[in-house]
């Protein structure tokens, strides 16, 4: 538990919820279509909880609706920005890090199709068109979202490891909350150099403050 407490001090008891199918999709909830028992002819590792699977399972579809995002706003707005193209390079390897995880510990992947834009969990699934579709409106818009989805991984990421005591899960999710920091620097500088100024949007503003001044970070 000490492990855990280093990873998320910092973060931990202000996240915020939204009001939108942001804030109803997440890990552990069992809603969605998100069963938490792999089938019967898995050997799923006896020391995973039911949240524990529940979550791994959610983060391998959340990190492919990033990166299945991030290349559809990409046909679109690619001319005017490589942010989305290269964060979603980032963010393949973001869904086969929790890939590995299930093999590790015998979970059923949820991706039996890895086509853009096809999701097991239907609350992602509809996420995933809200978010494309909002994308979609305006170049603005698209960053906003870019950073909405880094912003709603960093929540979630938190939730799971708070929910598990399992080393290699600890381990795997604090690099992707590392990297979702980095996203959201990212498309926060793009959404600067467009003469806005970047609010928090689901995150508490101060968090989120501190995230972007964080000058030691290293972007991927």
């Amino acid at each position: 538990m000490n492990a855990k407490s280093l990873i998320t001090v910092t973060l931990v008891g202000s996240l915020i919820l939204g009001g939108s199918s942001l804030a109803l999709a997440g890990p552990g909830n069992g809603k969605g279509g998100q069963a938490a028992d792999a089938p019967a002819s898995a050997v799923v590792d006896p020391d995973l909880t039911e949240v524990e699977i529940s979550d791994l399972r959610y983060m391998r579809e959340e990190e492919k609706l990033a990166r299945d995002v991030y290349l559809t706003l990409d046909e679109q707005w690619g001319t005017q920005t490589q942010v989305f193209a290269r964060i979603a390079l980032s963010e393949e390897t973001h869904t086969s890090t929790v890939d590995y995880l299930l093999d590790k510990f015998g979970v059923e992947d949820p991706v039996v199709n890895d086509t853009i834009g096809v999701f097991t969990n239907q609350e992602l699934q509809a996420l995933y068109n809200e978010l494309v579709a909002r994308g979609k409106a305006s170049f603005i818009d698209a960053l906003y979202v870019g950073a909405l989805i880094e912003e709603k991984d960093m929540r979630d990421i938190l939730a799971a490891i708070n929910q598990t005591d399992e080393r290699p899960i600890i381990i795997a999710y604090s690099n992707l909350l590392d990297g979702s920091k980095s996203h959201l620097r990212a498309f926060v500088w793009v959404i600067e150099n467009q003469g806005l100024s970047y609010e928090a949007q689901l995150l508490d503003p101060e968090e989120v403050r501190l995230i972007l001044e964080d000058e030691s970070a290293v972007e991927e």
